[in-house]
């Protein structure tokens, strides 16, 4: 039979069971469940089995047990229906038999090896005691009958008598095993640690068997009381014992007696986990060692709770009071148990503690499932008592117990029906320590106690009201916040059931404690509680009786109360606004009155003085908490209504004049919110009023809405945007929120138009765009992120670019070469003030950079960019990661669209719009060519305008754009420091020049050989930058390899363009003529050996005709006659070689006659004076060229005779030798010469 064992069934509320006739194993405690699961008690125990609801319900306990005839009970077969009559007290006998073999099983060692063999003895044990008490229970149920007064008078069987003996025997034997068992509190140490005994393999030693068999007796002991109280529904006496009052012992008084037994025994269990309980803890450590000690909780709480209420037998509640109320209370002797209870360290939160737990314990049906619906029984009275003893005046009352102590109520109170005492008793206490900080030294202060912002006000509040409670709330809150939550969760539940009754109780209670007096005694602290408690108020009640209160108590307050102080009433006043807005309420009292305290001290801050700190900032205090809580208005309103506009008076005029960066930071962000928060509502409110079929009514409502809503934006405007407009060119102003706010507002004139100034009129959105993002004199930082924000918006961008009133495209085009030209500006206050910096290799700030980026991504996106990329058909598209690149494609693409324009009006169209792409360009870069260097800013110049000079020749050349050309070289090329030949360039501007010059020739050769115009002046200008940057970019030794990299041979070498190159070529050549080889007299030029190099670099890099020749050769030849410098002989030499080279190769074969000419004219020039220096030329010649030379034979012959004919002294035999040596190099024809003036007379 013991093995017989099955699952337990869960028993249904109908009891509808299909046991069969199966044994089941009886039921009993244990813990050895995987308390992971779902399951909150073991299947086996008397919850999850039925047990408690068959007891209850007076059912038979075990319907499939004990069916057969007999029985085995401690391995002895019994007869069934008759055993517990015949052998009572040998059947008890034998049971305490059984008890002392396993308690003899705690004497063995329990090692590893022995664990297994000593856990199935003693559960084998255990199973035969439950079983025995079980059949005990079963048998009064069933066998037992019960004697009627009649049957006692006459003639009797035996079994009979024994029979009608067995209530009292039972009673009698009941009593002696609880006399033998003994207190689960008087358990050795090792029993009781059992408790704690939990492994994996579900293998426990005898002292676990041991302590979980004494819960089962004392448990079933009182299940067979009340089955017997149940069965003869009359008092049994016994035979042998007296009760603890002198009294017979009976049935019911061992059931009491043995119920406040069990009370104490439970409650030193308890008293030993209190002990290692801390107060912050307290709600997470439960008082059951076990989940059969908190089953027992369970089972005595539904058994006692049940003969209470058949009977005058008292209630759980009464028992656990019984127990408890000596724990605390002062006196003595009265109400004190029979059975004596070790005492507590802190009686009063021992008593709380084990309440709230058990408390808790109500939750649990009758088979153990948790029911948070199911209605609990509360133990108010108790707690009152407790509550008062709790916070006693003549006792000095503990931060960190009191904690402990509201947060057990506190629970309670969520678990209970609603108790307004409860609030009544609290109140009394704090309404005295309202300017207490209820802080606990050796815990920080939180957001409980330290609110900062008038929302974190209300997050207290809220917190305070949430039903369901914050675990951390003893360390997170003090008593005072558990305190608040007490009273919202009373209120809210009394108002939910009884109406507005219990609120009336509670208000008067509340306001009566405020008068002028006890305001006026209000700290800081104090303050904060003071609101704490009527926002809390305000939040679960009505809110306008209690603001209007709070209103009327403020006024009581003194005006001379400490800063901080003032802003924390500025905070609460705040946070009741906020409060109005959450609850869609009409703000417009609360916000007329303090909108007006708002003015004046933005008045004050006004007029305050910058070194006045402490005044600035206490002002500053109370106008961030004006400014943060009207944002939070505005952001968490609902709907926007007329009161909101009270909020935005001209005090903010007054003080955005006074507010420095750093305060205008936090006024610009709280404007961008409001902007945000109307545009919002405003959208919100065009797409209900575009619903079809919207109800009149409705749409009535919907227009007074927007018509505030505009009454709202008209106020922003006002009071902020002229602020802004001054504020485009101040030092410190943000840059980029001011930009951000900008396009709010610009934005808001696309939504409301009609809301806009006057003077933005009629055109409110060009009007704001212009000022912000077209208006050269403001900073590129501004531009760049007010155009990018309206960028984004493609509908607005759509609409103006087929607005017909203004070229939004091409301005805005032109405002990002703009930007992207001044990305090295750091200053726009004026040319001569540039804070630029003046490291070339330091980058653009990131910021900005990033920001141009973006615009320059948004800019691709424009229809026109796109046209112009399009028509140039460039091979790839530009990253706009770097803008400056951007920049020189987009303009190399404009000047590839034009040159592919056929018509002429499509090539008017487009100078006219490419010159309104650029605008004032020059004014962009002039800051760079202040007196301040920017290295950085001037390649950007120089080279962006490089490239617009060459790719936009073609445009160039019209007449239109010529005049554009002209100021670009007067500005970059021509200043008027680079005509002061004297006067030194700064390295960095001779470097940019370096670098880009080939650019701006090539461009203007293009220009002059297309200019619609005469373009004399155009060649003029060409001519003196050429000759400019000749000189100053000549190196200063005569070395060919260092002329390789001058910018003027470079234009020549890097030109696409033939006619371009020919053209530049020819103007090289006459500049170098003109300027750099003309001689005084006989003087030569400055640096001639220099300019030497020059031209026979020029020779070597590019073609050079014998036009250009005929220009240099003289001045060759002359310094090969005039300077005796040897550097100045070699390299004339060379260009003399190179030059007669140039022009044989243009004669192709024939005699070239130009350099007969050439010779010819310089030996008539010089033949009489330098004869030998003109023979030594001519023999270099000769090796070069003998027909040349050969045709010269008769003006050399003729000026020879003409300078002895000269000198008068005949024949000149040093010349004739000379002019016979050259002759020699001539061949046939010199040697005939030679003869033929041999055979002449003088």
């Amino acid at each position: 039979m013991d093995g017989c064992s099955a699952p337990s069934t869960f028993l249904t509320d109908s009891l509808e069971l299909e046991l069969g006739t199966e044994w089941c194993k009886p039921p009993c405690f244990s813990c050895a469940f995987d308390s992971k699961g779902e399951g909150k008690f073991s299947g086996e125990s008397y919850l999850a089995s039925g047990a408690l609801k068959r007891l209850i319900l007076n059912l038979d306990p075990l319907p499939t047990n004990f069916e057969e005839d007999t029985v085995e009970i401690f391995g002895i077969l019994w007869v069934t229906e008759t055993a517990l009559v015949n052998s009572c007290r040998e059947l008890f006998h034998l049971f305490r038999q059984q008890l002392y073999k396993l308690e003899s099983l705690l004497q063995i060692n329990c090692d590893f090896g022995k664990i297994s063999t000593l856990h199935f003895k003693a559960d084998n044990i255990r199973q035969q005691c439950v079983i025995f008490l079980h059949y005990v229970k079963v048998f009064i149920f069933r066998c037992l009958k019960v004697q009627d007064a009649e049957s006692r008078d006459s003639r009797v069987h035996p079994y009979e008598a024994l029979e009608a003996q067995l209530p009292s025997v039972l009673v009698d034997e009941l009593r002696g095993l609880l006399f033998y068992t003994g207190r689960l509190s008087e358990l050795p140490s090792v029993t009781v640690g059992a408790f704690v005994n939990q492994n994996q393999i579900k293998l426990f030693p005898p002292s676990w068997h041991l302590l979980h068999l004494h819960l089962d007796i004392h448990w079933l002991v009182l299940e067979v009381l009340h089955v017997l109280s149940e069965k003869l529904k009359q008092v049994v006496y016994s035979h042998q014992f007296i009760s603890p009052a002198g009294d017979i012992l009976t049935n019911v008084s061992l059931f009491e007696e043995h119920c406040e037994n069990l009370f104490c025994d439970l409650i030193s269990l308890s008293l030993n986990r209190y002990g290692k309980v801390i107060p912050s803890e307290a709600l997470m450590v439960h008082h059951c060692p076990c989940s059969c000690v908190k089953e027992l909780w369970v089972l005595l709480i539904h058994l006692l709770d049940h003969r209470s209420k058949l009977s005058v037998a008292q209630s759980f509640w009464n028992w656990l009071n019984k127990i408890l109320k000596p724990l605390f209370e002062k006196s003595s002797d009265r109400g004190r148990p029979a059975v004596p209870v070790m005492q507590a360290r802190d009686p009063l939160g021992f008593s709380w503690w084990i309440s709230t737990h058990t408390a808790s314990f109500y939750q649990f049906d009758r088979h153990g499932v948790p029911d948070e619906m199911r209605q609990m029984e509360s133990n108010w009275n108790f707690v009152e008592e407790l509550l008062k003893q709790s916070i006693s005046v003549q006792d000095d009352v503990l931060e960190e117990d009191l904690r402990m102590y509201l947060h057990c109520c506190l629970t309670l109170c969520d678990f209970w029906e609603p108790n307004i005492s409860i609030v009544t008793i609290l109140w009394e206490y704090y309404s005295k320590n309202l300017n207490s900080s209820f802080s606990i030294s050796r815990l920080p202060l939180k957001g409980f106690t330290n609110t900062k912002s008038p929302l974190s006000m209300l997050e207290v509040v809220k917190t305070c009201c949430c039903d369901k409670q914050d675990p951390d709330l003893y360390k997170s809150g003090n008593s005072y916040i558990i305190f608040l939550c007490i009273l919202a969760k009373v209120v809210k539940k009394a108002m939910k059931s009884s109406g507005l009754h219990p609120w009336k109780q509670v208000k008067g209670r509340i306001y009566s404690k405020f008068h002028q007096k006890r305001m006026e005694e209000l700290t800081e602290v104090g303050l904060q509680n003071f609101f704490n408690l009527f926002l809390l108020l305000a939040a679960v009640a009505e809110i306008e009786d209690v603001a209007s209160h709070v209103l009327d108590l403020l006024n009581f307050l003194k005006p001379t109360f400490t800063s901080s102080q003032r802003a924390l009433i500025w905070k609460g006043q705040m946070a009741f606004l906020l409060m109005y807005t959450q609850k869609n309420l009409d703000i417009g009292v609360l916000a007329e009155k303090f909108s007006s305290e708002f003015r004046e001290k933005a008045k004050e801050f006004l007029v305050s003085k910058n070194d006045e700190m402490v005044q600035r900032h206490t002002l500053w205090t109370l106008l961030s908490v004006y400014i943060d809580g009207v944002q939070e208005v505005f952001e968490t309103s609902y709907c926007l209504h007329s009161s909101h506009e009270n909020l935005l008076n001209d005090g903010f005029s007054m003080l955005l004049r006074a507010c420095r960066e750093s305060e205008l930071r936090t006024v610009l962000s709280f404007l961008q919110a409001v902007l945000a928060r109307v545009r919002s509502i405003h959208q919100q409110l065009c797409r209900e009023l575009q619903r079809e079929n919207v109800d009149l009514i409705v749409q009535s409502s919907l227009l007074a809405k927007e018509r505030h809503l505009a009454a709202i934006a008209s106020a922003l405007w006002k009071h902020f945007f002229s602020f802004l407009k001054s504020q485009r060119m101040a030092p410190i102003t943000p840059l980029s929120q001011l930009a951000d706010v900008a396009a709010d507002f610009t934005l808001l004139a696309v939504d409301i138009p009609s809301t806009a100034p006057s003077d933005l009129q009629p055109q409110p959105v060009i009007s704001i765009i212009q000022l912000f993002g077209w208006d050269d004199i403001i900073w590129p930082q501004i531009v760049a992120r007010y155009l990018s924000h309206l960028l984004q918006n493609s509908t607005l961008c759509e609409a103006l670019s087929h607005s017909s009133c203004v070229s939004f495209q091409s301005l805005t085009i032109r405002s990002w070469i703009r930007c992207v030209l001044q990305m090295h500006v750091k200053n726009l206050s004026g040319p001569d003030d540039l804070l630029i910096d003046r490291n070339p290799e330091q980058a653009v700030e990131k910021e900005y950079m990033d920001q141009l980026a973006e615009m320059t991504r948004l800019l691709l996106t424009l229809s026109e960019v796109k046209n112009i990329f399009s028509k140039a058909q460039l091979e790839y598209l530009p990253s706009p990661e770097d803008p400056k690149k951007v920049l020189v494609q987009f303009l190399e693409a404009v000047g590839i669209t034009y040159r592919t324009l056929e018509t002429l009006s499509d090539r008017s169209a487009m100078v006219t719009k490419s010159l309104e792409y650029l605008g004032e360009v020059l004014k962009y870069i002039k800051p760079y060519l202040g007196k301040n260097i920017s290295s950085a800013g001037l390649q950007l110049t120089y080279g962006i305008m490089g490239i617009l000079v060459k790719s936009w020749a073609q445009i160039f050349a019209t007449s239109k754009a010529q005049k554009l050309l002209f100021r670009i070289i007067d500005c970059l090329l021509l200043p008027h420091t680079v005509l002061q030949q004297e006067k030194e360039l700064p390295a960095p501007m001779l470097t940019a020049i370096h670098k880009n010059l080939p650019l701006y020739l090539q461009g203007i050769c293009i220009v002059c050989c297309q200019s619609q115009n005469s373009n004399a002046y155009l060649n003029q200008l060409l001519r003196n930058i050429i000759e400019q940057y000749i000189r100053r970019f000549l190196p200063a030794s005569a070395c060919i390899s260092s002329l390789g990299q001058h910018p003027v041979l470079l234009a020549l070498r890097d030109s696409g363009s033939v006619p371009a190159v020919a053209s530049l070529g020819k103007h090289i050549v006459h500049v170098i003529r003109k300027s750099y080889l003309e001689f005084k007299g006989s003087s030569p030029p400055p640096r001639l050996a220099s300019i030497l190099a020059f031209i026979l670099q020029l020779f070597k890099d590019t073609h050079i005709g014998v036009c250009e020749v005929e220009i240099l050769l003289p001045a060759i030849l002359k310094c090969l006659l005039l300077v005796n410098e040897p550097e100045v002989k070699r390299l004339a030499t060379e260009n003399l070689e190179c030059m007669v080279k140039t022009c044989q190769a243009g004669s192709e074969g024939e005699t070239a006659t130009q350099l007969t000419s050439l010779f010819r004219q310089f030996i008539q020039d010089y033949g009489m004076s330098y004869s030998y220096q003109i023979y030594s030329i001519l023999e270099t010649v000769a090796t070069l060229n003998q027909q040349v030379v050969i045709h010269l034979i008769p003006t050399l012959t003729q000026s020879l005779k003409n300078s002895e004919l000269k000198w008068g002294f005949g024949r000149n035999i040093a010349q004739r030798e000379a002019y016979s040596k050259l002759l020699s190099h001539l061949g046939q024809v010199g040697e005939d010469e030679k003869q033929r003036l041999e055979s002449e007379k003088v």
